[in-house]
């Protein structure tokens, strides 16, 4: 079956070689996604195991029209009820990006009116809609006047680890934090450090692309877990086959540092949740002024300094030229990636990067840059 495996913009060919890994066939990596073929097995490993994906898709119907009215008659000429019945529970979630549907709020609610009237119509009740954890979340994609409508298996993004129980201002997305590990080429064979470790998402990332944890191993809310189709025995098999994998002893240290007490609270937190704790090593400290970790020979080090869209340009330069100078100093012989969002400032650390990715932070565009330190 055709599935479709949603991303961060600039992630796509990470996910691309993810989905690879798994099994997946025919993959064609898109704007913010990768359509891939795969069976019921796939599907389910791919909403346990991919780092980098946000949300997995299983398209059912594809058709054109021009105004409302037709794109209401087209959904409702689709088997709902042998998709879902009146015990769900229900959602739709609508993109529309097209000169004629210019509202996707009204897409969604046309496509719910299409399918509560077509259950009136056949059993006289309707399933229920809810917008907060439904049992079938329906997807609705529009570009001008192509409809793609698919069933969402995963039901809320797969960034929802379940790991997270206290977090900072402007807190890293789970799913982008991976990706930026995985572009990084790391799997656990050096030391990791974060510098700017703020709730602690890239240090706990790391610590389960280590221990080849599967990323959703906390999390139980799955809508293909609803679905008419849905076949436990296997869903179990792949449960305790990815679980089969995971490494126990792992001997290079990660370890995070922050100047915020509070934000070093945060991460205790998320890293006792999720159990590792007596993994990953946690110190207070100014990057600025800081060494290296003693007893290391080098690794891998990824920060996400704070930046503030409101910073004048001048104290952004003087932020990055410090960023650069301390890296200069302090970091011999360390591989080192930062995450800025002033792409103007960024040039200012005053190092040649050896790679600059594009990616973005939430809507902010930014740079992923790569130092080697000698």
């Amino acid at each position: 079956m055709k599935l479709i495996a949603k991303t961060f913009a600039g992630l796509e060919e990470v996910l691309a070689k993810e989905i690879e890994s798994l099994g997946g066939t025919e993959i064609e990596p898109t704007k913010r996604g990768v359509i891939y073929e795969g069976d019921q097995r796939l599907l389910y490993r791919s909403n346990l195991e991919l780092r980098t994906a946000l949300r997995i898709l299983k398209p059912i119907h594809t058709f054109r029209a021009n105004n409302l009215d037709a794109f209401y008659k087209k959904v409702r000429e689709i088997e709902w009820w042998r998709l879902m019945d009146l015990r769900h529970t229900f959602a739709i979630d609508a993109i529309a990006r097209s000169k004629v549907f210019t509202h996707s709020h009204y897409v969604g609610l046309k496509t719910k009116d299409a399918i509560a009237d077509q259950f009136r119509d056949k059993m006289n009740r309707r399933p229920s809609v809810d917008v907060e954890r439904p049992d079938i979340q329906i997807n609705v994609h529009v570009h001008e006047d192509e409809f793609s409508i698919s069933l969402d298996a995963s039901g809320e993004s797969l960034h929802k680890r379940g790991y997270r129980q206290d977090t900072v201002a402007a807190p890293l997305n789970e799913v982008l934090a991976a990706g930026m590990i995985k572009l990084a080429d790391w799997s656990g064979e050096t030391g990791f450090f974060d510098a700017f470790c703020g709730s602690g998402t890239l240090l706990t990332e790391a610590a389960l692309i280590a221990h080849r944890i599967p990323p959703q191993y906390r999390r139980s809310y799955f809508c293909c877990k609803n679905w008419l189709d849905f076949d436990k025995t296997l869903w179990e098999q792949v449960v305790d086959e990815s679980d089969s994998h995971r490494v126990l002893d792992f001997k290079p240290r990660i370890m995070g540092s922050d100047f915020s007490g509070r934000s070093l609270s945060a991460a205790q937190r998320n890293i006792e949740a999720i159990g590792f704790n007596r993994k990953i090593k946690l110190e207070k400290a100014d990057f600025f002024t800081r060494s290296a970790p003693a007893n290391t020979e080098g690794g891998l080090m990824i920060i996400n300094p704070p930046y503030d869209e409101r910073l004048q340009l001048e104290d952004a330069i003087d932020f990055h030229k410090k960023i650069g100078d301390a890296l200069k100093k302090n970091w011999k012989g360390w591989t080192v990636w930062v995450l800025s969002g002033n792409l103007e400032a960024a040039k200012f650390i005053g190092l040649r990067p050896r790679r600059k990715i594009h990616l973005y932070n939430g809507a902010l565009e930014c740079r992923f840059l790569k130092f080697e330190m000698y």
